[in-house]
């Protein structure tokens, strides 16, 4: 079974990605498309990108990156659970992909953003122009929550019918990528 590493994106306290990223993560478990794990950026914890080389030659120097490394390179697809800031991604996740850059290649990546009016969607428009210079496949299927805030409760999130119907739409799209894009790797 294809292995899907969810990622929440925001590292902020009091952030709505953790319950988001626990309610996709249940969803993405229902669909069973995929071995899933769930990385939360806040508790991995990398610091500012701090290796002397540039990623692409893979010497890494610290602990930290070379289990990122083994992480990322353990994945055969990626769905980013990530807000908006500032009309751009948040810097956690930028960071999170500047670490490494051959372990993403020809892997499908989808998304579950979340904000305000826009749904994150800015975000991932954004994150999208990152993933494609790392050989990722972005689908065009997403998951995208306007005003999150309705939908949270007791610090649980309350997902919709069209949340549950996105995801379900976009699980079916990357187990599709994930096998098209494994005779690359």
């Amino acid at each position: 079974m294809p292995r899907l590493h969810v990622i929440i994106a925001s590292t902020r306290p009091g952030r709505a990605g953790l319950p988001i990223g626990t309610w996709f993560h249940d969803a993405a478990t229902r669909h069973g498309g995929f071995d899933i794990t769930l990385i939360d950026l806040g508790q991995l914890n990398l610091p500012l990108l701090d290796e002397p080389a540039h990623p692409r030659l893979r010497t890494y120097q610290h602990a930290h990156t070379k289990a990122w490394s083994e992480s990322v390179a353990a994945a055969d697809a990626f769905v980013f659970v990530t807000p908006e800031y500032n009309y751009s991604a948040p810097p956690a996740l930028l960071n999170a992909l500047d670490y490494v850059f051959h372990e993403w290649h020809y892997k499908p990546v989808g998304f579950v953003s979340y904000g305000g009016i826009s749904g994150g969607m800015r975000s991932v428009q954004m994150t999208k122009m990152v993933v494609t210079s790392l050989r990722m496949m972005p689908l065009p299927e997403g998951v995208a929550i306007p005003f999150f805030a309705h939908q949270m409760a007791d610090g649980v999130f309350k997902a919709s019918e069209t949340n549950e119907k996105a995801a379900t739409t976009m699980l079916d799209e990357l187990v599709r990528w994930t096998g098209a894009l494994a005779t690359l790797r």
